[in-house]
């Protein structure tokens, strides 16, 4: 299960091809949420007296998830042999899911088939059934934008079930949440929808949830949310909690998001969305009135990428996109949103506001990056950043906790945008806290940690492992080789916090 701590977060539309995950099999098995199944559960519309009936017919197609992943910590020097030798550490984790299919497909979230510093693959996925039969598992494929994944298994004859036929939530029903949270398997809990298509403000192709008080927590991402029809209405994800634990603020990929993603996975499709190449700002009150524009409505251009599909087009720095495609861009319906939404090579109209004129540019729409790459090419030293609430993992909240930094691996696109050698390894600084030692003595975001006491470090798990080890040897300080845009690498002693 993902986590948004505070109260603001940190994390398509349908076709054709949805009969891939749909319709039932040929054949005399049918799913266990077919319409003539669940009507014995639930004769009546509304909420039954007890869901047991219900649970009963759903739970088998729902299956617990289990996770291994090597993990390179660092290297060490063998002084026989004369080499490095990397320094791994296996890690475990899981999750839920869901079989859509007789013959072994099983939907569940990204994260939870994905380790390492990086969201590797996992190196094996066990996948038990209700009855506790478990299967090595396939990574069929895997989304890191929409945080999808499909998984296979060698067999036949499984219970399985279908996603909802469109967009049918509705808020205020009732839904039932189904999965593995903190290793119990099979656990079931129930609430209603709060939202449909809520936004959380992190832009992007997917940023559209249903947001439910139904109870989740860690362990439950991947497994369904059923309605009382038995339909498979979203894909629980992550909740909003000021603590890390459950407050009743949870949220599911929308099953209509869901289907085409999970359709192409399955054939084996390439995955393209929209993209325009620019880096956008919303336009809040202070924004809104220096340009004398309405608030909420547009989002204000800060950077237009060279030769991208938006700059062909004739967009610029400063201009102010108010409708895309015939679509306003509000908080509700952002560009990001809009454009991630379209086919590549799709001609679209922009409707612009500069220098208080509105004109409107055609651009032919571009194919959107991996993640990866846009997460480098967006990284921008200069933006203030305070340590996350919620690091990624145990190691994340190591360096946190003992220096008071956040450290994310260096890759070629950072590497450029702070100015050292693409080929650099390392770990990048993203944020310091100023009250730390490392805060005091100058270190900031953008800055590349290249060691620690001389061992390289390009995870933050090794670099975790050399504070631990520091620890251990009763220091007291760690020394950082640390390489900043100009200049070379400079050894700094910082203290670590507790000491």
């Amino acid at each position: 299960m993902r986590y948004v701590y505070g109260i603001t977060s940190a994390l398509l539309v349908g076709g054709t091809a949805l009969a891939l995950v749909t319709q039932s099999p040929v054949g005399a098995q049918v799913a266990q949420n077919e319409r003539s199944e669940i009507a014995k559960a639930v004769p009546r519309a509304g909420a039954p007296e007890s869901f047991a009936d219900l649970v009963e017919q759903l739970q088998p197609a729902v299956v617990n998830i289990s996770t291994k992943q090597e993990v390179t910590l660092g290297v060490r020097l063998n002084p026989f042999a004369g080499t490095r030798e990397p320094i791994t550490q296996e890690q475990q984790g899981g999750g839920s899911g869901f079989l859509i299919s007789t013959d072994g497909y099983i939907v569940t979230n990204n994260h939870v088939i994905s380790g390492g510093p990086r969201g590797e693959e996992v190196n094996q996925v066990t996948v038990t059934l209700t009855n506790q039969k478990e299967y090595k598992a396939r990574i069929v494929g895997r989304d890191v934008a929409s945080d999808l994944a499909l998984l296979k298994i060698d067999a036949t004859g499984l219970p399985f079930v279908k996603f909802a036929d469109g967009s049918s939530a509705r808020v205020g029903d009732w839904v039932i949440a189904i999965g593995n949270p903190l290793g119990l398997g099979s656990t079931v809990t129930a609430g209603i929808i709060s939202a449909v298509q809520r936004n959380l403000g992190q832009g992007g192709a997917y940023d559209r949830y249903i947001q439910t008080d139904t109870a989740i927590n860690r362990g439950n991402s991947g497994g369904p949310l059923f309605d009382l029809n038995g339909n498979v209405v979203g894909i629980n994800n992550m909740l909003i909690s000021p603590v890390g634990a459950n407050i009743g603020v949870n949220f599911a990929i929308p099953a209509e998001a869901a289907i085409p993603v999970i359709n192409a996975l399955r054939s084996g499709e390439k995955i393209e969305r929209g993209y325009l190449g620019i880096g956008i700002a919303p336009v809040d009150e202070d924004l809104a009135s220096a340009l004398g524009l309405p608030k909420d409505r547009g989002e204000f251009v800060q950077r237009v990428e060279e030769d991208g599909a938006a700059a062909k087009a004739g967009l610029k720095r400063g201009d102010v996109v108010t409708k895309v495609n015939g679509k306003d861009v509000t908080p509700q319906q952002t560009l990001s949103y809009i454009v991630a939404n379209t086919k590549p090579g799709t001609r679209i109209p922009i409707e612009v506001v500069r220098e208080g004129k509105t004109i409107t540019l055609t651009a032919v729409v571009g194919t959107r990056p991996p993640e990866s790459e846009l997460a480098g090419a967006n990284f921008d030293p200069e933006d203030d950043q305070a340590l996350p609430d919620d690091p990624k993992g145990t190691a994340d909240q190591t360096v946190q906790d003992t220096l008071g930094l956040a450290v994310q691996p260096l890759t070629s696109d950072i590497a450029r945008a702070v100015g050292v050698d693409a080929g650099t390894k390392g770990l990048v600084i993203v944020a310091a806290a100023g009250s730390s030692d490392a805060g005091r003595k100058g270190l900031r975001r953008g800055d590349v940690i290249v060691s620690a006491n001389r061992t390289p470090v390009t995870s933050s798990e090794a670099l975790a492992k050399v504070l631990s080890d520091a620890k251990k040897a009763g220091r007291d300080a760690v020394l950082l080789e640390v390489l900043r845009r100009g200049g070379p690498s400079a050894f700094i002693a910082i203290r670590l916090k507790g000491n």
